[in-house]
């Protein structure tokens, strides 16, 4: 009977009669009664009734619903071991990608100071009478300045990352 059926599949949701109430727009005293059996919902608030509860309004208006029981402990344990080797799997790709990033920073820092040894110093013998090439030049030289005391120290902390993104046996 309806009334049952609104009863069971709350309280198998999870829901208070009060909370029911309030997604329904109606008073507590509403629910009771409905589910009492002294008054039906109408047409409306029946099919936002189904619509709250996530049923079907045949299963409502249908026959008595037997109270569904709550997972088992071991559904929920298999369950949770599940997710747990999820999280284990994120996490070790997280820990794959990060020793990557840091490889090649380091791979980069390397190869780009072997290009700067190869090259040398020769925006040194530039003409910087022409305005543009004056730029060019401090702009060249800043850059070698920085490169040359920042790389160490991002070198030395990419090392450091790698070591502690390694895998531990």
């Amino acid at each position: 009977m309806l009334k049952d059926n609104i009863k069971s599949i709350r309280k198998s949701k999870g829901l208070s009669q009060e909370e029911l109430a309030i997604k329904l727009n109606v008073v507590r005293q509403t629910i009771s009664k409905w589910e009492q059996g002294l008054s039906v919902p109408d047409s409306e608030l029946l099919v936002s009734l189904s619509d709250v509860l996530n049923t079907p309004v045949s299963t409502l208006l249908g026959e008595n619903i037997a109270e569904q029981k709550g997972d088992s402990l071991k559904e929920i344990a298999e369950k949770l071991e599940i997710i747990n080797l999820q999280l284990a799997q994120r996490k070790e790709t997280k820990r794959k990608i990060w020793q990557w990033i840091f490889i090649s920073i380091c791979v980069i820092l390397i190869v780009s100071f072997i290009v700067l040894a190869t090259l040398g110093n020769t925006y040194m013998e530039w003409n910087y009478n022409d305005p543009e090439l004056a730029v060019l030049g401090v702009g060249v030289h800043t850059f070698i300045w920085l490169f040359v005391r920042i790389a160490p120290i991002i070198f030395i902390c990419s090392i450091i990352g790698i070591c502690l993104t390694r895998k531990k046996q």
